[in-house]
């Protein structure tokens, strides 16, 4: 997990970002926190470009990844951000060296394999039942078992609504592109367990739906795109879930969008792990926010219930009556409670600190980013939790006139003792991108 923080006004947008990364392994977890999540997009342009969740795509590193497209870009530059963040979606569907069909075939293999040992389970659990209900369970009863439990997953996929940034049929192309393998992992997850022509077919369509469909899938990695288009007087950002390239499709979600503008004039928004920054923007925990709402709606809920039951000499259509009556006051007044919290939390907490970040400078900007990120950091350190925030904390601030500047930047290597690297750095001979920004992804 992680923290990051973005910060804007009019002036500039500051970023700042830890360095933990968590791997999960058999044995536990293994934390490091010498990562880095907080990159220039490009080395000529005002746009800087975070990531959270997974560290990689599909097996490649972001930084990698980032790294090459920015080479890619050199000094071409887009009116607003988000074309910024479209082109870079676009290389990402598009580019066939970072993501080889064999990496494809790897990935959906992996995707399918780990969900239909899922089926497979739940037909040896079912079977099991069975046998120690029945003592003996025939072929044609397996048969039977694996239809129904396959079509109950199949009906499921089915009436889940589609992505909409993927096109119609994007499935069927899956399913059939991968269709060899497909036969292959349903020969390993399933082997001799018999089936139905319609159950074969039903897989198919499980598998194709498992790209296709609006769900989350179990590894993503979130997006952020900070910075000024050319035509940009003021900053904004754009943020996506990305989840991984098939087909010439990448499968990404819209997550947030905000920019300063002269009727907002100020935005802080914070990713992954945020509830320190919820707390400090609010004044309340968001459990334990939660936590009394859900506490008051249970009293309001049951309270009328128990004044009734507690009336002599009422019949019960009467106090059925008087109950749903005091029920309905109750929830009015539940309403009441918390309109008027959320206009305190709003008028004492986030809007004098959004009036302050309006006006702060740079330097200050950086500051206050800095300062959330190593206010979680704090959390996790002092409480019994993971410390999955922390190590150095990267921190940039991007202007329209001054571009992107680094006011905190880790290196693995030491700076004085490589020159060239710097030399090196911005030399502007990379080939420019031949990625069209017109192409659809």
């Amino acid at each position: 997990m992680t923290a990051e923080i973005v910060i804007m006004n009019k002036t500039a947008i500051s970023l700042a970002a830890d360095s933990a990364v968590t791997f999960t392994h058999q044995g536990g977890q293994k934390i490091y926190n010498t990562v880095n999540k907080l990159f220039m997009l490009s080395k000529f342009r005002p746009v800087g470009i975070m990531i959270y969740g997974a560290a990689e795509l599909m097996g490649i590193p972001w930084e990698s990844i980032i790294k090459t497209y920015r080479n890619d870009l050199c000094s071409k530059e887009f009116d607003t951000l988000k074309e910024y963040a479209d082109h870079f979606l676009l290389y990402l569907a598009k580019n066939q060296t970072l993501f080889p069909e064999s990496i494809q075939i790897a990935y959906f293999q992996m995707t399918v394999y780990n969900y239909f040992i899922q089926f497979k389970n739940e037909i040896d659990l079912e079977v099991k039942k069975r046998i120690e209900q029945n003592t003996s369970v025939s072929t044609k009863d397996v048969e039977i078992i694996v239809s129904d439990i396959v079509r109950k997953h199949h009906d499921e996929w089915q009436n889940y609504p589609k992505l909409d940034l993927l096109p119609d049929g994007y499935n069927s192309i899956v399913s059939n592109k991968f269709d060899a393998v497909l036969d292959k992992i349903k020969s390993d997850v399933f082997q001799d367990l018999p089936m139905t022509p319609d159950t074969l077919a039903q897989l198919k369509q499980i598998a194709g739906n498992l790209f296709f469909k609006n769900q989350v899938q179990p590894f993503f990695s979130g997006v952020v795109f900070a910075g000024f288009g050319a035509k940009e007087t003021f900053p904004s950002l754009v943020s996506y879930y990305v989840e991984h390239v098939l087909c010439d499709h990448l499968r990404y979600r819209n997550d947030r969008s905000f920019s300063v503008d002269l009727n907002q004039n100020s935005v802080i928004c914070y990713f992954a792990q945020g509830e320190m920054v919820s707390t400090f923007m609010e004044g309340i925990d968001p459990a334990h926010k939660t936590t009394i709402e859900g506490y008051l709606s249970t009293i309001f809920d049951k309270y009328p219930t128990e004044i009734v039951e507690s009336l002599p000499n009422i019949d019960p259509k009467e106090k059925d009556q008087l109950g749903e009556k005091l029920k309905g006051i109750g929830q009015n007044l539940l309403k009441d409670f918390q309109q008027k919290i959320n206009e305190y939390r709003l008028q004492k907490h986030v809007r004098p600190v959004l009036n302050a970040v309006s006006l702060l400078p740079k330097d200050e900007l950086a500051a206050m980013a800095e300062s959330l990120v190593n206010l979680t950091s704090f959390k996790r350190k002092v409480s019994m939790d993971a410390e999955t925030v922390g190590g150095a904390i990267d921190v940039a601030v991007i202007s329209k006139g001054d571009g992107f500047i680094w006011i905190k930047r880790k290196h693995y290597f030491k700076p004085e003792l490589n020159p060239y690297f710097f030399a090196n750095y911005y030399r502007n001979d990379s080939p420019k991108s031949d990625i069209d920004e017109k192409d659809g992804l």
